[in-house]
């Protein structure tokens, strides 16, 4: 026995830490390889190649392939989250709340390459899954609809502010700025189209600016 704490081999500490690490580093590549070639993309030997990983290995952290399609969702709603909510959070709620998600959203689906070579993730995903039933379709659905939320409650505060007309529908207005991510999303991916950002900023003006 050697020092205290230490039998000469790895210590239960830092062996969780390198399987958590582990696990992070699957769930990376997976959210990257979901975000281009969908979540059914996601096979054993194509993460063990990549990772440099036995296909027994990267099936000990999750046990099917279900697990780790929902454990890719949930990486990849965390990393919207600190991508695109996070970094505005603290702006003033209501409408400059809004505006500054909207810009951050724009800017994600823009240039966000390294963590959704292939896009939005969500985009893909909803694609993919919206005539299945099942779990992963279920979290797929739950996952876009909790980000609808945080629209709709910076709307209603913008519109009990008097920033937008009484009258606005904060759930129809959070219907149609989503679609106008959607066609973001598929004017940048499929149409490799420039102008594509600047059109969603003046849509959203349309949309945001009748109550100013």
């Amino acid at each position: 026995m050697g020092p205290q704490g230490y039998d000469g081999g790895m210590s239960p500490r830092k062996s969780a830490a390198e399987s958590r690490r582990t696990r992070e580093r699957i769930i990376e590549r997976s959210v990257a390889i979901g975000s281009v070639e969908g979540l059914e993309g996601l096979t054993l030997g194509r993460l063990a190649a990549d990772l440099g990983m036995s296909k027994a290995g990267v099936l000990g952290h999750f046990g099917s392939k279900q697990a780790l399609q929902l454990a890719a969702l949930h990486g990849a709603s965390g990393l919207f989250t600190r991508l695109v909510w996070e970094p505005v959070a603290d702006e003033k709620p209501g409408l400059t709340r809004l505006r500054a998600f909207c810009e951050a959203w724009i800017r994600y689906l823009e240039r966000e390459r390294e963590a959704f070579p292939g896009g939005c993730f969500f985009a893909a995903a909803s694609a993919e899954f919206d005539t299945r039933g099942g779990p992963v379709r279920d979290t797929v659905a739950r996952l876009l609809l909790r980000g609808r939320r945080l629209l709709v409650n910076d709307l209603r505060i913008a519109v009990a502010a008097g920033e937008l007309p009484p009258g606005t529908d904060p759930d129809q207005t959070a219907f149609e700025i989503t679609g106008l991510y959607m066609a973001l999303n598929q004017e940048i991916q499929l149409f490799a189209s420039p102008t594509a950002p600047a059109r969603t900023r003046r849509a959203l003006d349309r949309i945001l600016s009748a109550g100013a």
